[in-house]
């Protein structure tokens, strides 16, 4: 989820640090907008990406959010690419990848969905969800360090290209090893004990791939910044035109074709909708192209300093509170999802005078969303002003939280 920390930096250059933070900043201010929608669009009954009962306008405001994961989750890996660049040795590195890991699938399982999502905290249903996803993903990468980087990348590539060949295959032809076919491949809900249930969400084997990729494109940004930003271009180009063709066939890569629908409007919504749960090879050029293009845009932004007398290469006040959230991604992650839910609790109390369904106690999941009373939910406009509300509001703690890492060097900071 972190960034690389910036000072002492010598062989990756300032700018190109400041063009990851940017994107992963940008990334996670988008975030912010499908959360605020879980909470408060008066659409909440339906998937805003079912075509047969959605709007333009709704499905657009989920589908720019498809962006956040895959982005969250190649640029770990590029980051952990990068502190071996500073100087980290491949053991310690492991070791950090290791029990960052496992404090995310924790935080994740044991904080995120009890009390992030539901304000209680009820262990009947678990999630995996994007932590999840991340923290296995650490521990896999905490392993394959050791090999060359082309060998990661390798084995990330085809976690990735080839993962949707086994689409077909079902998590109960495992017999009593169901559970590790859901977990890797399908998501199939899984029951561990009698009335415990667990919804691996983000099944791991092409996130890992993701990071794995992400890990060997760090190379990629060791180059001179000309020729780094023709590299990223050409990259991302590549990657975009992949999805089209790949897309255009319907032949691979995605467990569901692309249709024509009843506008062309719909048509092209239904050509740009690939698999997300889990994340298929389509959904991920998709996402990751685009991603990198803009990574190369951000490189050509030019940076006066911070503050007078600051060290040259520090950015300036347009892309400053991108920067900012790019470094605090995990604080800036489990404070979202509190404000946002104690702003929904206010918000119905306000409404409603009562607000008893956000503290629902969810025990199958089939029960797992919020019983909203008839009528409940807003406008997209509305929510869309909620959603620049809460980025105000995170953004001044986030702003502090950073420049307390920039100060300090306790490890337990490098934790969140």
């Amino acid at each position: 989820v972190d960034g690389p920390d910036l000072p002492g930096e010598s062989l990756c250059g300032r700018s190109r640090l400041y063009s990851i933070d940017m994107l992963r900043g940008l990334v996670m201010a988008i975030m912010v907008l499908d959360h605020v929608r879980d909470f408060f669009s008066s659409a909440y009954a339906f998937d805003p990406t079912d075509l047969t009962q959605t709007n333009s306008a709704l499905f657009f405001t989920r589908w720019i959010t498809h962006f956040c994961a895959p982005v969250f989750v190649f640029l770990a890996g590029t980051s952990a690419f990068l502190s071996t660049a500073r100087g980290k040795t491949r053991k310690e590195l492991a070791g950090f990848l290791l029990s960052r890991g496992v404090w995310l699938v924790f935080l994740d399982l044991f904080f995120v969905h009890t009390f992030g999502w539901w304000f209680n905290f009820d262990y009947h249903l678990l999630y995996g969800d994007v932590l999840w996803a991340l923290g296995w993903s650490m521990v896999a990468l905490a392993g394959l360090v050791f090999l060359p980087v082309w060998s990661i990348t390798t084995v990330g590539i085809a976690m990735v290209a080839l993962h949707n060949m086994f689409d077909g295959v079902r998590a109960d032809s495992f017999g009593s090893f169901r559970w590790s076919w859901a977990i890797l491949h399908s998501g199939d809900i899984l029951e561990p004990r009698p009335g415990i249930h667990f919804v691996p969400g983000y099944p791991l084997v092409p996130w890992i791939g993701v990071m794995a990729v992400g890990y060997g494109f760090g190379t990629l940004l060791l180059r001179r910044q000309n020729e780094r930003r023709k590299w990223l271009l050409g990259l991302a180009i590549g990657l975009t035109l992949a999805f089209i063709v790949i897309r255009a066939t319907n032949l691979y890569g995605d467990p569901h074709a692309w249709v024509i629908e009843k506008t062309g409007l719909f048509t092209f919504f239904s050509f740009i909708n690939p698999e997300k749960y889990p994340p298929s090879l389509l959904y991920l050029l998709m996402t990751l192209g685009p991603a990198i293009i803009v990574l190369a845009l951000f490189e050509g932004i030019s940076h006066p300093p911070l503050q007078a007398g600051g060290p040259p290469g520090d950015p300036g006040s347009l892309s400053r509170p991108l920067v900012i959230l790019g470094r605090v991604p995990l604080f800036y992650y489990l404070l979202h999802l509190v404000v946002i839910h104690a702003l929904a609790v206010s918000f119905a109390y306000a409404r409603y005078g009562q607000a008893g369904w956000m503290f629902k106690n969810i025990t199958v999941p089939s029960n797992s969303v919020l019983s909203y009373p008839q009528g409940y939910g807003y406008s997209l406009t509305v929510v869309y002003a909620i959603w620049i509300g809460v980025v105000m509001i995170l953004y001044p703690a986030c702003r502090w939280f950073a420049s307390v890492k920039a100060r300090r060097r306790e490890v337990w900071l490098s934790y969140l």
